[in-house]
């Protein structure tokens, strides 16, 4: 005898929304629709500008419906969404649909104490009293994993790490247990540790309530965790919908192919030593090609580019009304390692460990305590100002936020001259020649010289970014989690660009990053952080396969893997945080050794 099968709890049919541009309307999502069943999750999948978050922000009704039109059906339960008055809409929010949004900081109101915004939700809709909604509350805290929920309830968001604010946001999504739960892009901010511990709460808590969860992301290997069917979002239209085993193992879209394509399988790297181009995918064919590994260049040199021993960073943190030093927060703690001319050292850890004071330290642009930083026989550290100078030409840096490091005032073309002329390299007519290469050489046309910052992507502005740190012909770049805010086929457009840099160019690079998929694919060698100290560093393939250090262990075990058959595992509960790196000020470090385990492979005991 078959069982019925059950009615969806969202049926979305050919949804259209446009938004208002001068006297027109401009669609941006085309005719999209899906059904989404208790119990199951559905992924929309597809990069910035593709329509996802406007499509759940539609479902929401929480489009300004002066400047948008949405068109079609929503049906939640059977209940027209887009034809409810505002008030019966508002009841419906949070009862029966709610949304956790991508970055908590933003969603959590920081007046208002944690726990009073999930207890609200409770006398809102529930009518609770106060003492009630506050014990709900507590409870709901416990259940998402917070420590010590009674104490933390009267902690505000900025208290909070980025972790524990998205489990605050998820309790509250979930207080009243509703039929839909609409997660758009909620681990895209965290490090992986914490994004596992996250995607792991939110399939408990579905199974818990037969919740149906619809979840946005940019990310596929999020997606074969967590999807039983995906929808491949492409400039607004549905290009693909199948069950994620199916689309995995046989994408039918050249654009479901380019996305699979830039995410690294689970053992892929393992064959090759040194980095690997992302394969390559044609958008009109759907062929992909691929890359073989890099040569290692740096086998040919006998001495190191750059040299690093015992490098410390501390903060001062000064507490009392006399403001007195109470003690240091301990961001670099006796780091050391060698880079070699043409290779990538990959700098890894979560949010916090000492990667970015570490990369900024070697170039003074954060003040360290002592140590020593050779770079062609000089210690940068005890650099005068004409070695500073010097520095500067031999080491660059590409930052996060290409947009944020780029000077809005200047077209590109300053932007590239400015460094050759300041320290007298070049005439302004070689300073011109040599940003036409450059602009080349990073993949852009010459035409984007006399464009501003604004009028480019976030894929275009990085590789400006790297056309500057070029300039100088730097024997170093030191890349800061420099495609961490890209999407994922953009990402493996930059990553190949800085692999084919060092090819040609011998360049060697110090990649800062917690995309552990990212630094599988480019790194020669990888050092592991935790705490302000070095606690791994080895080969990349070590690293990955025979991990020895436990926290190197957590986050390669935290990585999402592409592969669908493993979405209904969990990871062992774990919900620890990085512990606070601040001591006191008499604290003295302990003695650490290192133990080497296999050929260039160490790990702190």
């Amino acid at each position: 005898m078959n069982r019925e099968t059950p009615a969806p709890v969202l049926a979305v049919n050919n949804l259209s929304i446009s938004f208002r541009h001068g006297d027109s309307w401009q669609k941006v999502v085309r005719n999209i629709s899906f059904s989404l069943y208790p119990g199951k999750t559905l992924a929309i999948v597809g990069e910035s500008g593709s329509g996802k978050s406007v499509t759940a922000m539609a479902i929401m009704r929480l489009l300004s419906a002066r400047h948008s039109r949405t068109e079609g059906q929503v049906l939640l339960g059977g209940k027209s969404l887009l034809e409810l008055p505002e008030e019966e809409m508002r009841r419906v929010r949070g009862a029966e649909v709610a949304m956790i949004f991508q970055e908590p900081m933003t969603s959590l109101n920081p007046a208002f104490t944690i726990g009073n915004q999930i207890a609200e939700v409770f006398i809102r809709h529930q009518s609770l009293s106060a003492r009630q909604a506050k014990q709900e509350a507590i409870a709901l805290l416990e259940k998402v994993r917070i420590p010590h929920p009674a104490q933390r309830f009267d902690e505000y968001p900025h208290q909070f790490s980025g972790g524990m604010r998205q489990r605050a946001m998820i309790a509250m999504a979930l207080a009243l247990k509703p039929k839909l739960l609409i997660a758009d892009e909620p681990t895209t901010a965290l490090d992986v540790t914490i994004q596992g511990q996250i995607l792991d709460l939110i399939k408990t808590l579905q199974a818990e309530n037969n919740t149906a969860v619809l979840f946005i992301t940019h990310d596929m290997g999020v997606v074969a965790e967590t999807a039983d069917d995906t929808l491949v979002m492409f400039r607004g239209d549905a290009i693909e919908c199948e069950r994620t085993t199916t689309l995995f193992a046989a994408p039918q879209q050249p654009y479901t192919r380019a996305l699979l394509a830039s995410v690294p399988a689970a053992g892929e790297m393992d064959v090759s030593s040194t980095p690997c181009k992302f394969p390559s995918v044609n958008l009109q064919t759907g062929e992909i090609h691929r890359y073989p590994p890099e040569a290692d260049l740096s086998l040919t040199s006998n001495e190191p580019v750059l040299s690093v021993k015992n490098l410390v960073t501390r903060f001062p943190v000064k507490k009392g009304f006399f403001n007195q030093l109470a003690g240091h927060i301990h961001a670099v703690e006796n780091v050391s390692f060698d880079l070699w001319p043409g290779e990538t050292l990959s700098l890894v850890g979560e949010s916090g460990c000492g990667k970015s004071t570490t990369g900024r330290s070697l170039i003074r642009l954060v003040q360290a305590q002592s140590g020593h930083v050779r770079l062609h026989g000089y210690d940068v550290l005890q650099a005068g100002r004409q070695q500073q100078k010097r520095m500067r030409q031999d080491i660059q840096m590409i930052f996060q936020d290409p947009f944020a490091s780029l000077n809005p005032r200047l077209k590109i073309q300053e932007t590239l001259i400015e460094p050759l002329l300041e320290n007298g390299l070049a005439t302004r007519q070689q300073a011109l020649a040599r940003a036409h290469e450059l602009i080349e050489k990073v993949g852009l046309n010459v035409a984007v010289l006399n464009r501003y910052p604004h009028e480019f992507s976030g894929g275009q502005r990085q590789r400006i970014c790297i056309a500057r740190a070029l300039a100088m012909n730097p024997k170093v770049i030191i890349a800061d989690e420099s495609v961490s805010a890209l999407d994922v086929s953009v990402k493996a457009q930059v990553v190949n660009l800085i692999i084919e840099l060092q090819r040609t160019m011998k360049i060697a690079f110090l990649f800062i990053s917690h995309d552990m998929a990212v630094i599988e694919r480019i790194s020669h060698r990888v050092a592991v952080m935790y705490l302000g100290e070095i606690v791994e560093i080895g080969p990349r393939q070590a690293i990955f396969a025979n991990p020895q250090h436990p926290y190197t262990q957590k986050l390669i075990a935290a990585i999402p893997k592409t592969d669908p058959s493993r979405r209904h595992l969990l990871r062992e509960a774990n919900n620890d945080e990085l512990p606070s790196p601040f001591r006191d000020k008499d604290w003295q470090p302990p003695t650490r050794r290192y133990e080497q385990v296999g050929n260039q492979h160490w790990v702190m005991r």
